[in-house]
């Protein structure tokens, strides 16, 4: 995209004691040159990114060196060391003029600068790219070039206003031609000499340094970027008894992504993990390696460890990638049906609860150490978590900048939540309103925020029972589940429901040592859960024609929308899922 810029005034001068119209006019010694390319180059070379670098050309440019300055780049511009067979296509992308130096004095006629270059195979304007150098637009040969960069029909085949000269100088990267730069000068001022030919080149050389750096770097960001993104959840579930959102706000332009993750996992019994954690560092390497954590933390969690045990592991694990990498996190398990929340906490920002009524409250949880330090002991805290209320889970880019300590901004946080609670029904909305408050600033760190609002369990949609392991077991389950079910208006569903309770608790009784548990649950679906201690998960297999047993599995996949086993850290979980006739 061509971009326009406001024009230079004559006294405008770069950076630096040398006087600008002294150097344009070849009247000073080499050694004021000199001083006048060490400021020009210093300028260009501070550019972060593409515009800036093109800016730093401008003003270093005009009017100190020419009266106007035009760049072609490549479209697209090249990455890494392959060439493209496709034909060069050079685009305007950024131009400059002076302004004359008395007010009211018409400025000179300029040429027009084509929007579009495509240099034929085997032209003039090819030739000077490859060869690389400086070139005076008058030298022998070199009309056709200019007649090129021209729009056509601004005069003559290379034809330039009266007097006036340009230089063409090719931005030659490490491995490509990367675009153009055209210095040009008006009727009013001396022609360019062969030492500004050298000045010329100087320009070119670190500018296309500076473009290279720059798209190298925005493509490492962008790859950066997508790791992330893919890394995060694509979508959060959706359990029973609790809403989720999320937002992840990456960092300004300016910094490198980082490592900030986000997850909810369902677990046995319809609860379910909550996790934020935020990996140190703004890199690539951040971002695999918060890409290893959440891996690692998907498993622990797949084991139905308390969150203390989780961070634990989490913990050794992190320190077998390399004492280098350290890492904050919170992990929560929220049971719907308890109405309950287990939280701990490795060195990271405390959660915020915003009840019902409107009241926001910072959760105490011991903070502990981060995760990567090693030797710490973690503590789980257990808490209420009434129906209504809803968990705010982030990381310190929402709180922490360079003019607000981490304490500063987490009661800052709480008061934004406390005094708008009320008009905020929507977790979405929530989430808007919470990054809303940042401002138009420079954000040096990426941002994850994970809400919950917990809706809970409404008690008579729950059945739950300990029962013995001996061999009646089997017949007073199903003797609980007809009677849940027919109080629940569910008796369509109770043969086939007894049929696979029965064949589940019975399995459960011959590897059981202690009491096992039976829960039915109501909600869109029925499912049911039967935990034993035995650490044994059963699996499907097909029984023979003279096999007594091997058969309740197959019947249960036969006959649930759903079945699965889980193992636990008390043992495991047989659990499936029916559908709910319509009424």
């Amino acid at each position: 995209m061509t971009e326009h810029h406001t024009p230079h005034k004559g006294t405008a001068a770069p950076q630096g004691p040398l006087p600008p119209a002294a150097v344009a006019d070849g009247l000073v010694p080499q050694t004021d040159r000199l001083r006048y390319l060490d400021v020009a180059t210093r300028r260009i070379a501070r550019g972060m990114d593409l515009d800036e670098t093109l800016r730093e050309l401008r003003q270093a440019a005009v009017p100190a060196f020419a009266d106007a300055v035009f760049v072609h780049l490549d479209d697209p511009l090249p990455v890494g060391t392959e060439r493209s067979a496709a034909p060069v296509v050079l685009r305007l992308h950024s131009a400059d003029r002076a302004t004359p130096t008395r007010a009211g004095t018409p400025p000179p006629p300029l040429p027009e600068i084509a929007e579009r270059v495509q240099p034929a195979g085997g032209g003039r304007l090819a030739e000077l790219l490859r060869d690389g150098r400086p070139a005076f637009g008058d030298a022998p040969g070199n009309a056709p070039a200019v007649t090129e960069l021209l729009v056509a029909g601004t005069g003559p085949a290379g034809a330039l206003p009266p007097g006036h000269r340009l230089i063409i100088a090719p931005l030659h990267g490490s491995h490509h031609v990367m675009g153009t730069v055209v210095l040009l000068r008006g009727a009013d001022r001396p022609a360019f000499t062969n030492d500004d030919l050298l000045v010329a080149s100087q320009l070119a050389t670190h500018t296309a340094l500076g473009v290279q750096k720059a798209v190298m770097y925005g493509h490492e960001a962008a790859v950066a970027d997508t790791l992330q993104h893919t890394m995060l959840p694509s979508s959060l579930p959706e359990p029973t008894g609790v809403r989720l959102a999320s937002r992840y706000l990456p960092a300004s332009k300016t910094a490198q992504v980082g490592g900030d993750w986000y997850d909810a996992i369902p677990l046995p019994g319809n609860r379910v993990a909550l996790i934020v954690g935020d990996v140190m560092g703004h890199s690539m390497t951040s971002a695999a390696i918060m890409g290893q954590l959440r891996t690692i933390v998907q498993t622990l969690a797949g084991l139905d460890l308390p969150p203390e045990e989780v961070l634990h592991h989490l913990d050794e694990q992190a320190q077998r990638l390399g004492s280098d990498h350290i890492a904050t996190c919170l992990y929560a398990i929220y049971d719907p049906i308890s109405h309950r929340l287990l939280m701990a906490n490795a060195g990271h920002p405390p959660a915020v609860l915003l009840h019902e009524d409107g009241r926001a409250e910072v959760l105490a949880v011991p903070p502990g150490a981060p995760i990567g330090v090693g030797g710490v002991v973690f503590e789980s805290v257990e808490m209420a978590a009434p129906a209504g209320a809803t968990l705010v889970l982030y990381t310190d880019g929402l709180v922490e900048s360079r003019d607000t300590d981490i304490g500063s901004g987490v009661e800052a946080l709480r008061v934004r939540l406390q005094g708008a609670a009320r008009g905020l029904t929507s977790l979405e909305v929530l989430c808007d309103h919470v990054l809303g408050t940042l401002g138009p600033g420079t954000r040096d760190d990426d941002i994850a925020l994970l809400t919950a609002r917990f809706e809970g369990f409404p008690p008579d949609s729950v059945g739950y029972w300990y029962l013995a392991p001996h061999p009646m077991t089997a017949g007073q389950a199903r003797r609980l589940t007809r009677r849940a079910l027919r109080r629940w208006g569910l008796e369509s569903l109770a043969d086939p429901t007894e049929l696979m309770v029965s064949e589940i608790v019975t399995n459960a009784v011959r590897f059981a040592s202690r009491p096992l548990s039976l829960r039915l649950l109501r909600t869109d679906v029925l499912r049911c859960e039967v935990t034993d201690d035995s650490p044994q998960v059963p699996r499907l297999r097909q029984a023979g024609l003279g096999d007594e047993s091997g058969r309740g599995l197959f019947l249960v996949n036969q006959l649930a929308l759903r079945w699965g086993a889980t193992r636990v850290s008390s043992g495991k979980v047989v659990w499936f899922e029916q559908k709910i006739p319509a009424k």
